[in-house]
């Protein structure tokens, strides 16, 4: 099984995972912080620590084993079952080990100099996530207002392609207080593992060390003064989402679909991973919303239609913009120009324009999100 089978399989058996709940509390093994140290072997094989809870029934174990099972890919399935220590508080380090799901505690103070930061994210890769990321950060600094991008997808980093920038930041500061400077395009300052790993170099790593990439990016980088600051999240619904929602507060989350089903199953398991971490999502944007042939003008709806509005509709979210599909969305991704400055008038820049008047609105008056 290669890394990238094992990758779908560990987030195939974490969504299963988060469908098993405590009968009387509702809450899911997970998030609750049962399920630990999640991984799948390279024979297929999923292990995770099971930390029962002192009114947990016995057939909860067993559920989870079975969800795990259930899932396409799995050999078999070994739980180290750790029984609850009566009387014993949980421990801080015990608590916050990789897997866990410590309710969030932003530290008070931190990027002290932003005004607003929202992530946008997903639940499932290649749905255009910083596509839309890197436009609503250009629009946002046409717009005016001073802008930064913090790429956490330290798997897929792919701020610096979306913003054609390669080279390495400056270290500024004295010694033992030094910080990194963030790069600039497009009026936009830039900070990504991208920036800091060779061209080919993999980032191998576990939950861990992606938090304290995370942290790093946070509380090392000489972000400035900043009206926003738009976080591009990886796919998935782990260690780097809860890390980010853990360690400052976000105004909100926009997560990004695009219409077929298998994308939009997905987002839904993203949007309850923020509603458990009590993280207002903003909205819903659709990409690949549908493709005009520049030849005879005729629609075609590649990846089907409207299940931006249906998921909009079953999670009582607002759908923020539809974004078509355009050749030239792709070749200003590729070439490092985003389309809002490569083509500010094509179809899919009014869109994205419009997705970013929404969620500044929305923002920037407060108006409550959903949660």
């Amino acid at each position: 099984m290669t890394n990238d089978q094992r990758d779908q399989v560990l987030r195939r058996v974490a969504a299963a995972l988060t469908q098993v709940t405590h009968p009387v509390t509702g809450d899911d093994v997970v998030s609750s912080g049962r399920v630990r140290e999640l991984d799948v072997l390279e024979d297929g094989t999923v292990r995770f620590r099971f930390l029962l809870q002192a009114d947990d029934p016995g057939t909860l174990v067993r559920y989870a084993r079975a969800a795990a099972e259930s899932v396409e890919g799995v050999g078999k399935v070994k739980i180290d079952i750790t029984l609850p220590s009566v009387g014993r508080p949980q421990t801080k380090k015990e608590a916050l080990k990789a897997g866990s799901v410590p309710a969030p505690t932003p530290k008070p103070g931190l990027l002290m100099g932003v005004k607003h930061i929202v992530a946008v994210s997903s639940g499932k890769g290649g749905v255009g996530k910083s596509t839309v990321a890197t436009n609503l950060a250009v629009a946002l600094a046409q717009a005016g207002r001073r802008v930064g991008v913090l790429d956490a997808d330290v798997y897929g980093p792919n701020i610096p392609t979306m913003f054609g920038e390669h080279r390495r930041p400056a270290v500024v500061g004295e010694k033992g207080s030094e910080k990194i400077e963030p790069l600039e395009q497009h009026g936009v300052r830039l900070m990504s593992l991208g920036f800091l790993l060779e061209p080919a170099q993999a980032a191998i790593m576990r939950g861990p060390m992606i938090s304290g990439i995370l942290k790093q990016f946070l509380e090392q980088v000489e972000w400035g003064e900043l009206d926003w600051l738009v976080v591009d999240m990886p796919p998935g619904t782990g260690d780097a989402q809860l890390s980010l929602v853990q360690t400052i507060r976000l105004d909100g989350v926009v997560m990004v679909t695009t219409p077929q089903d298998v994308a939009t199953g997905d987002v839904l398991r993203g949007i309850k991973m923020f509603e458990k971490v009590k993280t207002p999502v903003l909205g819903i944007v659709e990409n690949m919303a549908g493709f005009i042939c520049p030849c005879c003008g005729e629609r075609y709806e590649i990846f089907g239609r409207a299940g931006g509005q249906r998921l909009a509709m079953q999670t009582g979210l607002e759908l923020l913009g539809e974004v078509p599909i355009e050749v030239s969305v792709r070749e200003g991704g590729d070439a490092g120009i985003p389309i809002l400055v490569s083509d500010p008038h094509a179809p899919a820049a009014e869109a994205l324009r419009a997705v970013a008047d929404r969620v500044a609105e929305i923002v920037e008056a407060g108006v409550p999100a959903a949660v």
